[in-house]
């Protein structure tokens, strides 16, 4: 059902005019995210509490309407758009933090604060929150919650499911429900979490923080062959050395962050390594000394050690800045987040390589080596009929690659309304069946973020359309 003039009048009721957007040129702002989909919401509503959380999922529910939860939308799998119309709640007004216990080592936040906020905020009594995406400046915990972000140094200390201890959410019938990391029973934080606001919405989140460590040594490995680089991943595994990041730029993607951020990368290197370790001193030297013995015996021309914190700095600027880089040679790209084995990122650079060339697509990479998490960045100019359909079917052969060589299809971007035909690539019909029970548990009605996660005919969407349907 459609969004109706009562509906609009009840909610200002409940939360005042200031807190709704209906205009058309307002609701523009929030038909998209970081990807490619769109999908244009009918209202967009700001409240400031749990309590008005309530009354809009109460109000949405009595009047047939789908509702969709929003962070800052920096998303890039069209997670957070309204693909069904129906109410857009954003969380950019539930953005503070709750409370700082430092003895027990965490924070409680509403999910509208921003990831890098939680870090500067604990950041005097020597801590910080771990899950780091690149759009930490930008993003919310709550979307960062959503579908289970990760980031650079999540590699040894684990994504956003490791670093949450406490839930509050409200659930499709107005109820709010509560969980903590420690209790006994099913793991219903590890549910949720990643769950893409499929089932509920969160309103309240314990994050852990971690005591920042003693020493930091960041390295650069620079190499005449990318091959030579997904090598020297491989071989840092095999000889059981976990850095706290291992990120590669292949020389395409290397040249263009040089050029906007000139962090000191090389630009006639075919790729880089961007490494780091931290710990104690003496295990952080020992660390670097072993993992510059196996860059070097992999091929790599050069490597170096960060001589100080504002050359260490500048290293993570150019990778945290690398998709901003991008912008300046296209101005709209189509961004992959496939994952295989460590031991099969040479083969799948080389199987990017050939999808690159099959499609007429200059595709870079830039990517999470250490967890094979891969990020190949696919070019297109949409003025040009086709070009966005040739990149989708580009990206689709890269995921589908991944999956044949033991990998998935998302390993933090989440599937979206993007990757939904591909879930029936990754995952037999019984499991499908399973994914949509817990669906229509949380969801019967189908209400929230519906047109989501499962491919056609498995979600809900179709079911909100069915002729007759009640809700």
């Amino acid at each position: 059902m459609a969004v109706t003039e009562e509906l609009r009048e009840a909610l200002e009721a409940k939360l005042g005019k200031r807190a709704i957007l209906a205009e058309a040129s307002d609701l523009k702002l929030y038909e998209y995210d970081g990807g490619v989909d769109k999908g244009q919401p009918e209202l967009v509503v700001f409240p400031r509490a749990t309590e008005e959380v309530v009354e809009i999922v109460k109000l949405a529910r009595e009047h047939g309407v789908p509702i969709v939860g929003r962070g800052a939308g920096t998303g890039l799998s069209g997670g957070a758009i309204a693909r069904a119309g129906g109410v857009l709640i954003s969380f950019a007004r539930m953005n503070r933090i709750l409370e700082i216990d430092i003895p027990n080592e965490c924070a409680i936040v509403q999910p509208g604060v921003v990831n890098l906020d939680i870090t500067l905020a604990v950041q005097p009594f020597g801590y910080f929150f771990a899950p780091d995406p690149s759009s930490q400046k930008a993003c919310t915990i709550g979307g960062n919650v959503a579908e289970n972000a990760g980031g650079p140094h999540t590699l040894s200390h684990g994504v956003t499911t490791n670093h949450i201890v406490s839930l509050e959410a409200v659930l499709t019938d107005g109820r709010v429900v509560e969980m903590t990391a420690d209790a006994p029973g099913y793991d219903l934080l590890g549910l949720l979490t990643g769950s893409e606001g499929t089932l509920v919405l969160i309103t309240k989140i314990g994050v852990r923080l971690m005591r920042e460590p003693e020493a930091v040594r960041t390295m650069l490995a620079i190499y005449s062959a990318v091959e030579q680089a997904g090598d020297t991943v491989a071989a840092l595994t095999a000889r059981g050395i976990i850095p706290v990041a291992l990120e590669m730029l292949d020389g395409p993607m290397l040249r263009m962050v040089e050029e906007a951020t000139h962090a000191g990368y090389p630009m006639d290197a075919a790729a880089v390594l961007l490494i780091e370790v931290e710990g104690l001193i003496e295990s952080v030297e020992e660390d670097a000394a072993r993992i510059e013995e196996v860059c070097k015996g992999c091929g790599a021309r050069e490597f170096r050690v960060a001589q100080s914190a504002e050359e260490r700095s500048l290293l993570w600027k150019g990778r945290k800045n690398a998709f901003g880089a991008i912008g300046r040679v296209t101005p709209t790209y189509y961004v992959q987040d496939g994952v295989v084995p460590r031991t099969q990122i040479a083969p799948t650079l080389r199987a990017i390589g050939e999808i690159g060339r099959k499609y007429g697509i200059a595709i870079s990479n830039v990517f999470h080596a250490g967890d094979g998490n891969m990020h190949p960045i696919l070019p297109f100019d949409p003025r040009k009929p086709g070009e966005l359909e040739r990149a989708r079917e580009a990206g689709e052969a890269i995921l589908d690659f991944c999956i044949s060589v033991g990998g998935s299809i998302s390993g933090e971007h989440g599937v979206g309304m993007e990757k939904m035909e591909l879930m029936a690539h990754q995952f037999p019909e019984e499991t499908l069946e399973l994914i949509r029970r817990f669906k229509q548990l949380f969801d019967p009605q189908c209400s929230l973020n519906p047109g989501k996660l499962l491919p056609t005919g498995k979600g809900c969407l179709e079911v909100r359309q069915r002729p007759g349907m009640e809700l």
